[in-house]
């Protein structure tokens, strides 16, 4: 019996609107329940159930991007 990924479980997977296209550094999030799953887009070769997926819940995922929005010039 397989175990579900987060790839399984988590839906709306989408690029972030903060990509860096000339850098090809871009992240997708997902979420599902009161998680959001965050993977990198250079992965997309990997089979789901091996393909990392950085995993957080919802609170911790706002104070990330409030972070993240705090650190920008």
């Amino acid at each position: 019996m397989t175990q579900d990924t987060p790839h399984d479980t988590m839906t709306g997977w989408h690029k972030s609107t903060y990509t860096h296209w000339e850098e090809n550094a871009c992240v997708e999030v997902g979420a599902g329940g009161d998680k959001v799953g965050i993977r990198d887009t250079k992965q997309w070769a990997i089979p789901n159930q091996d393909r990392p997926v950085l995993v957080l819940d919802a609170a911790a995922f706002g104070g990330l991007l409030d972070h993240l929005k705090a650190s920008q010039p």
